[in-house]
């Protein structure tokens, strides 16, 4: 069992900035600079060939914890970010590379689907260990609502996974731009809590049938769905229901025991 070990403090508008590693996997907490003990979590996840500092995330994150007081954590997917590549990680970049610079969709999609499940497969007991470490930091506790706000492609790929087998989170905010495998079709189904679903309604590389049917699985009794123009890369999102999260792990921290 690994403890969280922090690296690194930094503090700025606010906002407390503090890398750590549990075990060998490398994260980031922001939380409010003088916030209450137990507040709510969220777990961001980053998209492809990213990390957990992305200009992006960062700004998320840091919006989250000025706006709502929340904790939120990043951690690098394997082979992302601070983490080394493996064999199987560097061929698949490689694999994936080279279907693209051909333009054969096919190959791209059957790339996407293996390389996309192993990582899920290793990613989301590296998730569950983040939090049993979180948790037993005295700031969080067990007490905290947890919800997933993952990003687009990556970040929905191990989050919906995640989100199926973990019922420590209450909410979750997952997006379309990645090419929907069975198998996370079959988590879909098991989901239950409140979800909101974005859906570059563009996307050259994903079959928006294929994500349409990812957001009629979700066996979520409140689920809502958001389509923009665009694709994954250059959507500008609007009309978004941005106190989703907020609303929901308020509910479930004043929700009784």
């Amino acid at each position: 069992m690994h403890s969280v070990l922090f690296t690194t403090r930094a503090s700025s508008n606010g906002v407390l900035e503090r890398d750590f590693t549990v075990g060998d996997v490398p994260g980031v907490l922001w939380s409010p600079a003088s916030g209450s003990a137990h507040a709510p979590l969220v777990l961001m996840g980053h998209g492809g060939g990213l990390h957990k500092k992305t200009p992006a995330l960062a700004a998320r994150a840091r919006a989250t914890v000025t706006a709502h007081g929340f904790t939120v954590v990043a951690i690098d997917a394997p082979g992302h970010g601070d983490r080394p590549r493996t064999e199987e990680d560097e061929r698949a970049r490689a694999d994936l590379k080279q279907a693209m610079a051909a333009g054969d969709t096919e190959q791209v999609a059957s790339i996407t689907v293996r390389y996309g499940t192993a990582l899920a497969e290793r990613a989301v007991p590296e998730w569950q260990a983040t939090l049993d470490a979180l948790q037993r930091l005295p700031e969080i506790g067990a007490e905290a609502p947890i919800g997933y706000g993952g990003g687009i492609t990556l970040g929905t790929g191990i989050g919906i996974p995640l989100t199926a087998s973990d019922p420590r989170i209450a909410a979750a905010v997952f997006g379309g731009g990645f090419v929907v495998r069975d198998a996370l079709i079959e988590a879909a189904r098991r989901i239950t809590v409140p979800v909101q679903f974005l859906l570059p309604w563009d996307d050259e590389h994903v079959d928006r049938q294929s994500a349409l049917a990812l957001f009629d699985a979700f066996a979520s009794t409140e689920k809502t769905l958001h389509a923009n123009p665009g694709d994954h890369r250059t959507i500008r999102w609007a009309g978004l229901d941005d106190g989703f999260l907020a609303r929901h792990l308020r509910r479930a921290e004043t929700a009784p025991a």
